[in-house]
């Protein structure tokens, strides 16, 4: 018997494109799924168009918006699948892309999260779609950046084997309903970015691999919440790059990235802000990293998953 399956997606002020991820939903071959919708507070409540168009998912309202953890958290409470499938709204699923991530499941031990390769929706050439993510390399704990791999790629068949990885993808990552039974659910104090990259880093210490599967595949539109040039995302990129060292490093680990922070990163991005005229984001930098230096030094490292969201004030 095919096992259940939760897709849970969060929509917030995208009703179309969370419509094409329905249909493509819909249309794939993998029938044993349920389907959860849930709405961080868009400016107008889809409910009404979602149940009468789309008449099989379970649709959760929530009156405020809880961030991308808060909103998928949401969705877990009310999901009863064998394994959890979250998918960005912005994506598109491919066929069999379920059964094979299901199937990798099924041939490795102790595979907690799997993601599939991520390609770029309608952004290919000479017949080869443009790969987005293929796995990455682990945070590197001086700088606290990692590499994607395979981004920007022509998908030429490279990446054809499954294997580990650092980091499954939040635009698309599968998990066993017991891993998140064991870890919790999604740390909602990272509230955009990084929660994932903070989850996975859980599920390893728990004792899980992580995993890759490029043979099943889905489309990313990318970015259709927040601009690519968006004073909010340089807040939360910046305060959560930092939250995520605090989180996940030991003690000597994050006094030295505070010091290569201090010496490098800080001149060189002010500088950069400041060439470019960029004031409001160097303003959003700057309190990103007061928020890791201020109130919240009580946060405790590590192991549980966090639950409050903390807002930026610019």
């Amino acid at each position: 018997m095919q096992p259940l399956v939760s897709i849970i997606t969060v929509n917030y002020n995208a009703l179309e494109v969370t419509c094409e991820l329905l249909n493509s939903i819909r249309n794939n071959s993998y029938a044993n799924v349920e389907t959860i919708v849930v709405d961080n507070a868009s400016e107008v409540n889809p409910e009404g168009f979602l149940k009468e168009h789309y008449p099989e998912i379970k649709f959760i309202r929530s009156e405020q918006n809880r961030g991308f953890a808060g909103g998928n958290n949401l969705g877990i409470r009310a999901s009863t699948g064998d394994f959890l499938f979250f998918l960005n709204n912005d994506a598109e699923l491919t066929e069999s892309a379920i059964e094979t991530l299901l199937a990798l499941f099924g041939s490795v031990p102790r595979l907690g999260a799997a993601s599939p390769k991520i390609c770029y929706h309608n952004n290919g050439a000479e017949g080869h779609d443009v790969i987005q993510y293929a796995g990455t390399t682990p945070v590197h704990p001086l700088t606290a950046r990692n590499r994607t791999i395979g981004v920007g790629q022509f998908d030429t068949g490279q990446f054809a084997e499954a294997k580990p990885t650092a980091y499954a993808h939040g635009a698309a990552m599968m998990l066993r309903r017991e891993v998140i039974e064991k870890v919790g659910g999604m740390p909602e104090a990272f509230f955009l970015y990084y929660e994932e990259l903070d989850w996975c880093e859980q599920i390893r210490r728990a004792g899980y691999q992580i995993y890759v599967e490029p043979r099943a595949c889905i489309y990313h539109k990318e970015s259709y919440t927040v601009s690519r040039n968006s004073v909010l995302k340089t807040y939360y990129l910046t305060r959560n790059r930092l939250f995520f060292m605090r989180r996940n490093k030991k003690q000597w680990q994050w006094a030295a990235f505070c010091a290569f922070l201090l010496v490098v990163t800080l001149p060189k991005n002010l500088l950069v802000y400041g060439a470019k005229g960029e004031w409001q984001h160097a303003k959003a930098f700057l309190n990103a990293i007061r928020w890791n230096f201020s109130g919240n030094k009580n946060i405790s490292p590590v192991s549980t998953p966090l639950t409050f969201i903390t807002s930026p004030v610019f």
